[in-house]
C-alpha cells in the first residue's frame, strides 16, 4: 500500500520546487484524496488501524476520519456487507454507553477536582465517602421494596397518632413512635395475597442478605486492594521512575486535566522520594530511648482518654434519673428532651478528644508519614469503637428489661447518635476549620493555613457507618438519613477544603492507606455490628407487644416455624429435609470452614507465587543493568584505547636504519 501521508513523494519540500502557495494547496488536497480514496477501499478494521497510524495531528486524522465516512455512505445506500455494519453499529453503541456511563457516575468530575487540586491522600477521603454512598443506596432500596412498602400497603401498624411537635426531628420519638421508621412499627401478620407474604421471614431475610452482601463485598475490595496496594506494589518498579515514565495519560487534551495530571504525578512523586529519605536516616541509641518514651507517653495519655470516656459513658447510661422508658406522657417535653444528653456528650468527645490526640502526637517526632497518620486512626479508632462497645452493652443489657418495646428505643438511641453526629459535623466544618484558617493566616501567621485531617475525617465516616450497620436491625429506614447525611458532607467538605484547608504537607501513600480504610471498616466496624445483631436475633427475647417477631422466643425461631410449616406437603419437603440436614448439621459449618481454608491457602500460595516471580523479574532487570553497565565500560576503555592509538605519530621517533659492526657477537655460540 502507498505511503500515509498528504505530503508530495520522494521526499522533497513543497517549497524547494518552485510552487505557488494556491499550487501547494493544491498538491495537498490531491494527496488527502488519494489517501481517502485509498482508506475507502479498505475494510473496517484496516481502515481504523491506517487512520490511528498517520503521522499528523489528531484534529487533522480527525478530518480525514470524516472525509472518508462522508465518501463512503454517499457511495453505499445499500449495505454490500451486513456483518461489517452490524459490527460498526455495534461499536458505536458500545461507545455511546460508555459515554453515558462517565456522566452517569457520580462527582466524577468533581473527584478529579479533588484530586489535582489535593493530592491522592485527599482524594481517597471522598473516594471512601462515596464507596459508603453505594452501601446505603442498596441498603435502602432493599430495605424500602422488601419491608417497608409490604408493610404500608396491606397492614398498616399504627395504633395511636400523635401530634408533630418537631422536637421529633432531634429525639426521634413522639410522632415517630409507631411509623415504620422503627421496629416497632412492623407486625408480624402473613399478608394476604397470593402467595401470601411473611413479614416475619421478609424482615429477617432481608436485613440478613444486606449484611452477607455487605460483608463480602468488603472482604472482596479489602482483598482486592490489598494485593494491588500491598502486594504487587512494592519495590523499586513501582517507584520515582515507573510513575515518572509509566503513568502519564496520553489520552488527555484538555489544559485542566492535564494540569490536574501534573499535580497529582508531582504528589505521588513527593509521597515516593519522601519514604526513600526516611529509610536512609538512622537514629543513634540515645534518639531512640527518647523517641520510645515519648511514644509510650503519648500511648498512655491516648489511652487513658479513651477508657476515661467509656467509662464516663457508661455511668451515664445507666444512670436511673437519666434512663427514658416509654411509659411517660407523650405531651412530657422535658423527659422527651432529656434523652439528648447522652448523644450531645458522646459527640463532644468524638469532637474534642481527637484533637487532644492532635496535641499529644505532637510531642512524637514521626519524620514518615505514613506511621503517622497510621498511630493517628489507630487511636481514633480504640476511642470510638471503645464508645460503641460501651453503648452495645448498655442497649443489650439494661435496655431490654427495662423498656417494654426495647428495639424501637435502641433505634431511637442510634437514630439520636447520627443526628447530632452530623450536626457536630456540621459545627467543625464551619467553626473548627474556619476559625483554624482565620487564626492561621490572620492572628497567627506562623500556624498557616489548617492541613485536612484524613485519619479524623475518615474515621468519622466510620465511625456513622457503623452506627448505621448497628442500627439497620432496629431501624429499616435508618439508611435514608446516613444517604442524606453523606450527600451534604460530601459537597459542604469540598467547600470547606477549598477555602480553609490546604494539602498535607506530608503525604503518605494514598493507595495503601486506602487499603487501610477498608480494612478498619471491615474490622471492627462491620464485625462489632454482625455480632451486635446476631446476639440480638440468636439470644434475645423480642418485645412482646410490638415488631414482628413479638410471641417468640428469639427472632430466629421464625425460621424454625417456617420449616415446620413446609415439612407436610411434598413439594415443599425438600427445604425442610435440607434445612434441618444441612443448615442445621456441625458438618456442613465445618466442611464449609475447611473449603474456605483450602481456597485461601491456594491463593495465598498463588500470591506468594507471583511475588517469587516477580522478585525474579526485578532481579533479571538489576543483572541487565549490570551487564549494560560492564559493557559500557568495555566500550569505554576500548575507545580510550583507540583514541591514545589516534594519537601516536612515528615521525616522532627517529626511523634512520643503523650498523651494527659487532653484529657477529650477537649471533648464538652454538652456531
Amino acid at each position: 500500500m502507498r505511503r500515509m501521508s498528504v505530503f508530495p513523494q520522494h521526499g522533497a519540500a513543497l517549497g524547494h520546487l518552485g510552487l505557488s502557495a494556491n499550487e501547494i494547496r493544491q498538491e495537498v488536497e490531491n494527496n488527502t484524496s488519494e489517501l481517502v480514496s485509498d482508506l475507502v477501499n479498505q475494510s473496517a478494521r484496516a481502515r481504523f488501524q491506517a487512520i490511528r497510524s498517520l503521522p499528523m495531528p489528531f484534529s487533522e486524522r480527525k478530518i480525514i476520519r470524516n472525509r472518508v465516512n462522508s465518501v463512503k455512505q454517499s457511495k453505499t445506500i445499500i449495505p454490500t456487507n451486513c456483518g461489517q455494519q452490524v459490527s460498526r453499529s455495534f461499536r458505536r453503541f458500545r461507545a455511546g454507553l460508555a459515554s453515558a456511563r462517565q456522566y452517569l457516575i457520580i462527582w466524577h468530575d468533581t473527584l478529579k477536582d479533588i484530586g489535582g487540586r489535593f493530592g491522592t491522600s485527599v482524594l481517597s477521603y471522598f473516594l471512601f465517602l462515596k464507596w459508603l454512598l453505594k452501601f446505603n443506596l442498596f441498603s435502602l432500596i432493599i430495605n424500602f421494596c422488601f419491608i417497608t412498602i409490604p408493610q404500608i400497603v396491606h397492614a398498616p401498624n399504627i395504633s395511636s397518632v400523635t401530634g408533630f411537635r418537631g422536637l421529633e426531628l432531634l429525639t426521634g420519638v413522639g410522632y415517630f413512635n409507631q411509623t415504620v421508621l422503627y421496629y416497632g412499627g412492623y407486625n408480624g401478620e402473613v399478608i394476604v395475597s397470593k402467595p401470601g407474604y411473611n413479614m416475619q421471614l421478609a424482615y429477617f431475610f432481608t436485613i440478613a442478605a444486606y449484611l452477607v452482601l455487605c460483608g463480602v463485598s468488603l472482604i472482596y475490595s479489602m482483598s482486592r486492594s490489598f494485593q494491588k496496594n500491598f502486594v504487587l506494589d512494592t519495590g523499586p518498579v513501582s517507584g520515582g521512575a515507573w510513575r515518572l515514565l509509566c503513568s502519564w495519560d496520553f489520552s488527555v487534551v484538555n489544559e485542566k486535566a492535564i494540569q490536574y495530571n501534573k499535580n497529582n504525578l508531582a504528589i505521588q512523586l513527593k509521597e515516593s522520594l519522601s519514604e526513600r529519605l526516611q529509610e536512609k536516616n538512622k537514629m543513634d541509641l540515645s534518639d531512640r530511648i527518647k523517641h520510645l518514651s515519648l511514644n509510650v507517653l503519648a500511648w498512655l495519655l491516648s489511652l487513658g482518654l479513651a477508657v476515661g470516656c467509656s467509662a464516663g459513658i457508661y455511668f451515664l447510661g445507666t444512670d436511673p434519673e437519666l434512663a427514658f422508658s416509654f411509659n411517660h406522657s407523650p405531651n412530657d417535653l422535658t423527659a422527651e428532651a432529656s434523652t439528648l444528653l447522652l448523644p450531645v456528650v458522646v459527640s463532644i468527645i468524638n469532637l474534642i478528644v481527637p484533637i487532644l490526640y492532635s496535641l499529644i502526637s505532637k510531642i512524637e517526632s514521626y519524620s514518615n508519614p505514613r506511621a503517622k497518620i497510621y498511630i493517628s486512626i489507630v487511636r481514633n479508632v480504640i476511642l470510638k469503637m471503645s464508645i460503641l462497645g460501651i453503648l452495645c452493652f448498655y442497649w443489650l443489657d439494661f435496655v431490654p428489661s427495662s423498656v417494654s418495646c426495647w428495639e424501637s428505643f435502641v433505634g431511637q438511641s442510634v437514630y439520636r447518635l447520627l443526628i447530632f453526629d452530623f450536626i457536630f459535623c456540621l459545627i467543625g466544618i464551619f467553626y473548627g476549620e474556619f476559625l483554624l484558617n482565620v487564626i492561621g493566616t490572620r492572628c497567627i501567621q506562623s500556624l498557616g493555613v489548617p492541613e485536612f485531617d484524613i485519619a479524623r475525617n475518615v474515621l468519622d465516616l466510620i465511625y456513622a457507618q457503623t452506627l448505621a450497620w448497628i442500627g439497620i436491625y432496629f431501624s429499616p429506614l435508618l439508611p435514608v438519613m446516613q444517604v442524606l447525611k453523606l450527600f451534604i458532607i460530601f459537597y459542604l467538605k469540598k467547600i470547606s477544603l477549598s477555602m480553609n484547608c490546604q494539602p498535607p504537607k506530608h503525604s503518605g501513600r494514598a493507595a495503601q492507606i486506602q487499603t487501610v480504610f477498608i480494612a478498619l471498616l471491615f474490622f471492627p466496624s462491620f464485625v462489632g455490628a454482625l455480632s451486635m445483631v446476631a446476639f440480638t436475633v440468636w439470644s434475645l427475647k423480642p418485645s412482646s407487644e410490638c415488631g414482628p417477631f413479638q410471641g417468640l422466643d428469639t427472632p430466629f425461631h421464625t425460621i424454625f416455624s417456617w420449616t415446620a410449616s413446609i415439612q407436610g406437603p411434598s413439594e415443599t419437603n425438600w427445604v425442610w429435609w435440607i434445612f434441618e440436614n444441612i443448615l442445621r448439621s456441625e458438618l456442613f459449618y465445618y466442611l464449609i470452614s475447611l473449603i474456605i481454608l483450602v481456597i485461601t491457602y491456594f491463593l495465598w500460595q498463588i500470591t506468594e507465587g507471583r511475588k517469587q516471580l516477580i522478585n525474579t523479574l526485578r532481579q533479571q532487570i538489576v543483572n541487565e543493568g549490570k551487564d549494560k553497565a560492564f559493557l559500557l565500560d568495555k566500550m569505554q576503555k576500548l575507545q580510550k584505547e583507540r583514541r591514545e592509538k589516534a594519537s601516536y605519530r612515528p615521525q616522532d621517533y627517529d626511523q634512520t636504519p643503523h650498523f651494527n659492526p659487532n653484529w657477529m657477537n650477537t649471533l648464538p655460540l652454538d652456531m
